[in-house]
């Protein structure tokens, strides 16, 4: 080779020089190597996006349900209501959590989350497990089915029908459309609130219960997983007592929860966000639409504009039934209009949340 025809400056140096070839080779290796951290740093992003979204359980309602359900009034088409069960199936963890004295699973807590159209305001409708309702005729989990019954404990309906049936009971008795329904059980509730670190909360007044070995002090309390199930279950040493006090107590620990899951900001840590989703999914049903990890994602950030201070929480105004002083029933007018407001998607009007049956 001449002089002229040198492509390596006479010293190596150059691309067709023994350091070029060693130069090129360097970084054909380097990026190999990038590919194959890429590739596997997806692999690993599809690998756990799979896994969380395998965890879901997702059950179509508007297949159990059919056709004859609530229309959703004209000014309330981008309102969206989500049914939210706490359920307390006495099987696997959950016995452990709740010592296993009962058998079958009932609907322990129960919510309708109503979301207004511009995703600004928000307000919780708790429906005391003590009413008595007309249950419609269900199609059970197993593909059988219940026919109808009259003046039924609330949360007696998901033992007999599941949770679409207990979707179909609130739809009868409100006229309200249900879009989405939220189950969790008592280990999944426990597992979210240790992944937090904790909720706090503002004991007002003190809570004794000597039978479950629960007690908390007016004052600050930050309480783990196992302590915060106590708080939204106990009853019999807070106020009267009964039902209608838990209520209480629930409807102050989701706004709690709320505000921890907002102050953490876990859309936006994704490790944060990993961590807790692969506790929750496990223990979480939802209808077939959001029983996706995509989907509940997208329904979460849809929800960041609600201040969690300014969520509304009221309790279906309700009094004690004249045949049996220890159940109650939906107080009129009062509890028809609460549903007529989340039916509107209008604010439940003053007169509308003073319940005749308190727990003091």
């Amino acid at each position: 080779m001449t002089e002229s025809t040198r492509t390596d400056g006479g010293d190596g140096r150059g691309p067709g020089g023994p350091r070029g070839r060693t130069r090129r080779r360097v970084w054909r290796g380097v990026g190999i190597g990038c590919a194959a951290v890429l590739v596997a740093t997806a692999a690993a992003g599809w690998w756990a996006y799979r896994s969380l979204d395998g965890n879901l359980t997702g059950v179509d309602i508007g297949r159990a349900l059919g056709d004859d359900r609530p229309r959703k009034a004209p000014g309330a088409l981008d309102a969206t209501n989500l049914l939210v069960l706490g359920s307390d199936s006495r099987a696997g963890e959950n016995a452990r959590l709740d010592g296993g004295a009962v058998a079958g699973a009932r609907s322990d807590t129960a919510l309708v989350v109503h979301v207004s159209g511009d995703r600004a305001k928000a307000v919780a409708v708790s429906i005391p497990r003590d009413t008595l309702v007309d249950r419609p005729s269900c199609t059970t989990p197993d593909g059988g089915g219940t026919g109808p019954a009259e003046r039924v404990m609330f949360n007696s309906v998901y033992a007999t029908g599941g949770a679409p049936c207990v979707v179909k009971t609130v739809e009868k008795m409100s006229g309200v459309r249900i879009d989405h329904f939220l189950e969790i059980d008592f280990a999944g509730f426990k597992d979210l609130v240790d992944e937090l670190g904790g909720v706090t909360v503002e004991v007002r007044e003190p809570i004794r219960d000597t039978r479950g070995g629960f007690s908390l002090e007016p004052g600050t309390h930050r309480l783990d997983g196992t302590d915060s199930l106590r708080f939204v279950r106990t009853r019999y040493g807070y106020r009267d007592g009964s039902d209608l006090g838990r209520i209480g107590l629930q409807q102050q620990f989701l706004t709690a929860l709320l505000r921890e899951v907002q102050r953490q900001d876990l859309l936006g840590s994704p490790a944060k966000s990993f961590r807790i989703a692969r506790s929750l999914t496990e223990s979480l049903t939802t209808d077939s639409e959001l029983a996706s990890l995509t989907a509940l994602v997208e329904f979460g950030r849809g929800m960041r504009g609600i201040d969690p201070a300014a969520m509304d929480t009221v309790m279906l105004p309700v009094v004690y039934d004249g045949a049996d002083p220890n159940r109650v029933v939906p107080a009129r007018p009062q509890a028809d209009a609460v549903w007529k407001a989340i039916r509107e998607d209008t604010p439940v009007p003053a007169s509308a949340r003073r319940s005749p049956a308190s727990a003091g």
